[in-house]
């Protein structure tokens, strides 16, 4: 009996797999549990403002049929407009936490709702990095997989947006986008219909639940179009695209917000343009086959330059004819970074639409930003067909993170990718020490590929008697530096997400965080507060004006009618709050009661430091509502003669006069006492008392945070009355009334 270990190459794969799957189970782990962060310092709820919509949407469908979904007409948003909400939204994420939801149900889990939803991103994100895997396996082999899938797991770049409460659409789309891409590849290597077809059913899958799946429609014959400059067509592609294109257009239709727009709107003709030619081009095949050589470069340039004239000039005149939708103002926007600021200010006054700075990208992907370049150079050493498709993500994907912060989501995953490339390839070159090794002649070694064994003792042995020592400690030694230097990076790699996440993309914004002189945390929960507040003590048909920031928020905590939301669909009717806010209060008395309005909500932090308060979105207020109204509202009349933006006593009458100047104000001194009137966001001092007649300040939070004010009824606002509008009828009040304390405390720590 022999003392030696016999493995047989069965038992090796078997190992091979078991720790495949515990290095997944792992991934799989640590993408969940760092999205965590904001359940385990908070609770479980739902962030931002989104997702709140998203929330409500979802819960109704539960209580209601899929049918009565697409179907729902609220009212209680966009009032007295209402919504046709079930056409006008992406359907796939409320569908699959309420098919979720009804799944756990039936398994006897009665798993609340709200927790499915909160939930659902750190769950997709482990899918997304499986899937990671399995696309870069596609690119390169097993080892930069598991290096791609480690990488989109724990980036902040993908879990800014997916942390747990993060309820939107790309909880589940970057898992999406990632699959559609990995059948697209599987498709074109293989030639087959049946992968195109699966493609498709997840192309359709990724338009119900984003609107970013046009970078799918687009990039994807982009890719093809390529493929075929460079002479590259072959039935592979042919079959593969075509099957994604036929099945992936109709089912997309399906969609009740996307309709007809796959066959009538600008951002989707390249698809349609690149399934053209590829029916021409297969044709130019079949008729390269018949014709003699010599003829068939004339009939081929002459047929190529007429039909790409006519198909330029029925494009132009189907779009001039309005049959094709020109190009939306967000398309513009990402080509030119200055159009929406000109034209859609309402765009440009989202922060996510702005720029990106170049600190976000090391912020968001540590050192896999500088392997990006090195990554995207080793594909095009090697350039097969699917090597092409990563170029053509990295160029895309690269610029248009540039010009827009949100999209750093779509990069991050290319990034991971290359950068895994990147890391494999070196630890393919560096961890090689064969050359230094000579095994001996006694070392076991059979021919037959299913019984070969290894003698693990001999070979053992062996290798540390047969290294050649003499000269081969230097290139042994810098080899085993270089992998050292890198596994260094990965571990700060894995240190810089956890610290980002941890601190940066975890804290919900309906609670702020701040930290007390002890350094303990201290929580400001004033928009829940005031939100409760609104739910308890108002009638529940009460129509709540804000800012449109907060319109999802309201309706979906304090459950009630709102003007605005941040569906941002009505230019127009965000324009008006806009100049309710930007007016006078004579002015904006009769928008108030033409609106029906009970009651204002605004957000000041000047009381705490909160500097993304009402007062300085203020600017963007007055530029949308000056877009439709430039003669009854102007930019410049609120800002002084040396062109500063004041709210102290240098600020202009405009200014001071204006409803959301005086709501922010309104009892300011009262706060500290007189002594301390200091703007702790601007930084400025405010002595004026302010005075307020058509409204009554009927809550402040704890921190003064969020306030809310009554709009009097005609008889109360106009009882002191002396000067007469003629365009409303009402008259200025020139009165003072009782200044009350209302509910309210401030941060004297």
């Amino acid at each position: 009996m022999s003392n030696s270990l016999q493995i047989s190459a069965g038992t090796v794969e078997n190992i091979r797999l078991l720790l495949k799957g515990i290095i997944f189970i792992t991934i799989a782990g640590a993408a969940i549990s760092s999205r965590l962060f904001s359940v385990i310092r908070f609770e479980s709820i739902i962030h931002e403002f989104d997702p709140w919509f998203n929330f409500r949407a979802t819960k109704y469908l539960v209580s209601n049929n899929f049918n009565s979904f697409l179907n729902w007409f609220d009212d209680k948003t966009w009032y007295p407009l209402g919504r046709v909400t079930g056409g006008t939204l992406y359907p796939g994420l409320m569908v699959t936490s309420a098919v979720i939801h009804r799944v756990l149900s039936l398994l006897a889990l009665p798993i609340d709702i709200r927790n499915i939803c909160v939930l659902l991103a750190p769950g997709f994100s482990a899918l997304t990095a499986l899937v990671t895997y399995l696309f870069t396996k596609e690119m390169k082999n097993e080892t930069a997989g598991l290096l791609s899938a480690i990488f989109v797991g724990i980036a902040p770049g993908y879990i800014s947006r997916s942390v747990a409460g993060s309820y939107d659409n790309e909880a589940i789309a970057i898992f999406l986008l990632m699959f559609t891409f990995y059948l697209w590849i599987k498709a074109l290597k293989l030639g087959s219909a049946f992968w195109g077809a699966l493609c498709a059913v997840f192309y359709f899958y990724m338009v119900s639940a984003w609107g970013g799946y046009v970078f799918i429609t687009n990039l994807i014959p982009l890719h093809v179009f390529v493929l075929l400059l460079m002479g590259r067509y072959n039935n592979r592609l042919y079959v593969s695209y075509c099957a994604w294109y036929a099945i992936g257009t109709l089912a997309s239709m399906q969609i009740p917000f996307v309709g007809f727009l796959p066959i009538r709107s600008s951002e989707h003709m390249a698809a349609l343009g690149v399934f053209g030619l590829l029916q021409l081009v297969a044709f130019a095949e079949h008729i390269r086959a018949q014709v003699p050589s010599e003829n068939f470069r004339t009939i081929a340039i002459t047929a190529s330059i007429s039909i790409f004239t006519i198909g330029i000039a029925g494009l132009v005149l189907l779009t001039v004819t309005g049959v094709i939708a020109p190009w939306t103002g967000r398309f513009y926007s990402l080509w030119d970074t200055d159009y929406a600021k000109i034209h859609i200010p309402i765009i440009a006054s989202v922060s996510e639409h702005q720029p990106t700075a170049w600190p976000s990208f090391f912020f968001d992907t540590s050192f896999l930003i500088w392997l990006f370049p090195a990554g995207v150079y080793l594909v095009i050493q090697e350039l097969r067909d699917e090597h092409v498709f990563i170029i053509i993500y990295s160029i895309l994907g690269s610029y248009f993170a540039g010009v827009m912060v949100r999209l750093m989501l779509t990069l991050t995953p290319v990034i991971c990718i290359t950068g895994a490339i990147a890391i494999s390839s070196l630890f393919d070159l560096y961890g090689d020490f064969t050359e230094y090794v000579k095994f001996s002649d006694d070392s076991n070694e059979a021919t037959d590929d299913v019984s070969k064994t290894v003698n693990t003792s001999t070979k053992g042995k062996s290798f540390f008697s047969s290294i050649n020592t003499n000269g081969l400690i230097k290139p042994i030694l810098a080899k085993f530096l270089v992998l050292l230097t890198f596994v260094g990076y990965m571990f700060l790699f894995v240190t810089h997400c956890t610290w980002v996440t941890s601190n940066a993309y975890s804290s919900p914004s309906v609670v702020l965080a701040s930290s007390k002189p002890d350094g303990s945390m201290f929580l400001i929960d004033d928009f829940r507060e005031a939100y409760y507040w609104l739910r308890m003590n108002t009638a529940e048909d009460a129509k709540v004006m804000s800012w449109w920031d907060y319109g999802y928020q309201i309706g979906g905590m304090a459950d009630r009618t709102t003007l605005v939301d941040n569906n941002t669909w009505n230019n127009t009717h965000i324009a008006t709050v806009g100049k309710a806010m930007a007016t006078s209060e004579e002015k904006a008395y009769p928008i108030l009661r033409q609106h029906d309005v009970d009651y204002i909500l605004i957000v000041f932090g000047g009381i705490i430091g909160y500097s993304g308060d009402d007062i300085n979105k203020f600017l963007w207020m007055i530029r949308i509502s000056q877009g439709i109204w430039p003669e009854e509202v102007s930019e410049r009349n609120f800002f002084t003669p040396k062109g500063e933006y004041r709210v102290d006593k240098e600020a202009t009458k405009t200014m001071r006069e204006s409803l959301m100047y005086k709501m922010s104000y309104y009892r300011f001194n009262e706060a500290f006492g007189q002594n301390s009137n200091m703007d702790r966001v601007r930084q400025q001092v405010i002595e004026e008392n302010v005075e307020l007649h058509t409204l009554e300040e009927v809550f402040s939070s704890e921190n003064w945070l969020v306030r809310v004010y009554k709009v009097k009824d005609l008889d109360n606002a106009g009882r002191d009355l002396t000067k007469v509008d003629p365009n409303s009828g009402l008259s200025s009040a020139v009165g003072s009334k009782k200044k009350r304390r209302v509910q309210g405390t401030s941060l004297r720590e």
